[in-house]
C-alpha cells in the first residue's frame, strides 16, 4: 500500500486523514515506534481474547514528514490486508477497531473525513 492523505479501511465506510496538528511526540505517546527510515508505525491487536500471534491487527504507518500515511487491517503476521467485517469474530474485532480509531482521533493524530 502506498501512503496517501486519505485512507478507508477495507470494509469500513469511514474515511480518515491525518490531523493538521499532528506532532511526533503525539505519535510516540500513542504507542507508535519510529523506524530507521524515520516513519512511525503502530500495530494493535483487534481481538483481545486471543494471543497476538493469531489476532488480526490494525496497522498504521505515518511518513516521516507527517503528511501522508497508510492504514489497514492485516493478518496476524501483518503481511496480508484483510476485511475484518467478513472474517472471524466480527463484533469483537469491529468494536476494538472503533476503540483504537476513536483513541487516535481523540489524541489528535487522525481525523474523520
Amino acid at each position: 500500500l502506498a501512503t496517501t492523505d486519505k485512507v478507508r479501511i477495507q470494509g469500513d465506510q469511514r474515511t480518515y486523514g491525518l490531523s493538521e496538528n499532528i506532532k511526533k511526540y503525539s505519535l510516540r505517546d500513542a504507542g507508535f515506534t519510529e523506524k530507521k527510515s524515520g516513519k512511525f508505525q503502530l500495530e494493535r491487536n483487534l481481538d483481545p481474547n486471543v494471543s497476538s500471534n493469531v489476532s488480526m491487527k490494525l496497522k498504521v504507518v505515518v511518513d516521516q514528514d507527517l503528511k501522508k500515511f497508510k492504514m489497514s487491517t492485516t493478518t496476524a503476521n501483518g503481511l496480508k490486508e484483510v476485511n475484518i467485517f467478513k472474517t472471524g469474530d466480527v463484533t469483537a474485532q469491529s468494536e476494538q477497531l472503533n476503540y483504537l480509531l476513536n483513541d487516535l482521533v481523540e489524541r489528535g493524530i487522525l481525523r474523520q473525513i
